[in-house]
């Protein structure tokens, strides 16, 4: 990947093997089912193709936020089952059902509205989603009996078939992660008290499967983790034995030799020292490059590494090469696989102050993404 295809100013390539063989190794690693999770366009890989590389690698699932994410796959030929788990207020599932998709539900108006697309040649397919102690999506403790006896009703009419039962861990702490999940537990022991026979239970995604074996289970969520990026800030990709999937790059658009003191970018926040070559890179906010890494986010060009010079700009940004042989035309990588001497999605999070999940999942529609060819 040294040049750009001709006529292409900016991309992000994926390597499907990459996360093939993450998916092999975390399912090797953790030794119970995978949950491949695809949502948000695959944390900006592509859905279907990030769908496609995990089931190859061995995943047994594909979970993403919402039934159009879900429906968006059948149509692109992902036929294996796949979980959503977030839906709007009203909303109703004949199609989810129809196209077999596996269906989170967190309250009793959920539950009825999954039993009401149901029947008894085709059941709703449900996962019961379990609040226990995030704060944020699933049913809360109080609701618990309600909604087992009630999914147990339906389930004895046949309108449909509880095969999950999960929640989210917070990531806080180990501590508060084992306490939710011994409420998880008890939550799991008060469903088949009331008549449910889940067969998966999941509650770990990357962070956890990783770091808390006992949250584990049968079955794990695995998110960021098949995109090969670490979810620990003490860990790296390479030490987890993870390859990052998505080589952000661009080609120089423009070089200019300057004098000392030219001003670069809007606000002129930087200010040349010497004389020296500044290259244009063709990838800005409006691409998902994060404006708060303005003179800090790290670039590779001409095989040395660079800083971005002054604001990042919507559709482009400046670097200072110094005395760098530099050409319109060379390649620009942004982040990718740091084992082979580019900088990581980390190393852009850092310099923004956010997280790697954010950093890959923002690149925006305007970059086109192409497969890594082996």
């Amino acid at each position: 990947m040294s040049t750009l295809p001709a006529g292409v100013m900016r991309e992000a390539v994926i390597d499907v093997e990459a996360i093939a063989d993450n998916v092999r190794h975390l399912r090797r690693l953790t030794g119970v089912e995978v949950i491949a999770v695809v949502k948000a366009d695959g944390y900006g890989h592509g859905a279907a193709r990030s769908a496609a590389a995990a089931l190859a690698g061995g995943a047994t699932r594909i979970g993403v936020a919402d039934v159009a994410e879900a429906l968006a796959l059948r149509r692109a030929g992902i036929d294996a089952p796949i979980l959503a788990w977030l839906h709007a207020p009203g909303a109703s599932f004949g199609e989810a059902v129809e196209r077999g998709i596996e269906l989170g539900i967190s309250n009793l108006d959920q539950l009825n509205a999954a039993a009401a697309a149901g029947s008894g040649e085709r059941p709703a397919v449900l996962h019961l989603k379990l609040e226990t102690g995030l704060g944020r999506n699933g049913a809360s403790p109080a609701d618990y009996a309600a909604l087992f006896a009630e999914a147990a009703r339906w389930e004895r009419l046949g309108r449909v078939r509880v095969i999950g039962i999960f929640s989210h861990l917070s990531n806080a702490s180990a501590e508060d992660d084992l306490a939710a999940l011994a409420r998880f537990e008890d939550a799991v022991a008060a469903a088949s008290a009331a008549g449910l026979t889940p067969r998966l239970r999941h509650i770990a995604a990357t962070h956890a499967a990783l770091a808390l074996p006992q949250t584990r289970l049968n079955c794990v969520r695995i998110g960021i983790g098949i995109y090969g990026l670490s979810p620990f800030d003490d860990r790296s990709s390479a030490d987890l034995g993870l390859r990052p999937a998505m080589t952000l790059r661009a080609a120089v658009a423009a070089v200019r030799r300057v004098r000392a003191g030219q001003g670069v970018s809007y606000g002129y926040d930087y200010r040349t020292d010497g004389d020296t070559t500044l290259a244009l890179v063709p990838l800005g906010y409006a691409d998902g490059v994060p404006r708060q890494a303005s003179g800090a986010g790290p670039v590779r060009i001409a095989g040395e590494r660079h800083r971005v010079a002054g604001r990042i700009a919507m559709d482009q940004f400046v670097v200072d090469v110094g005395d760098a042989d530099v050409h319109v035309g060379d390649e620009v990588v942004l982040f990718g696989d740091p084992t082979l001497g580019v900088p990581s999605a980390t190393d852009w999070a850092i310099a923004a102050g956010t997280i790697n999940y954010e950093i890959v999942t923002r690149i925006g529609a305007r970059v086109p993404r192409h497969q890594l060819e082996r």
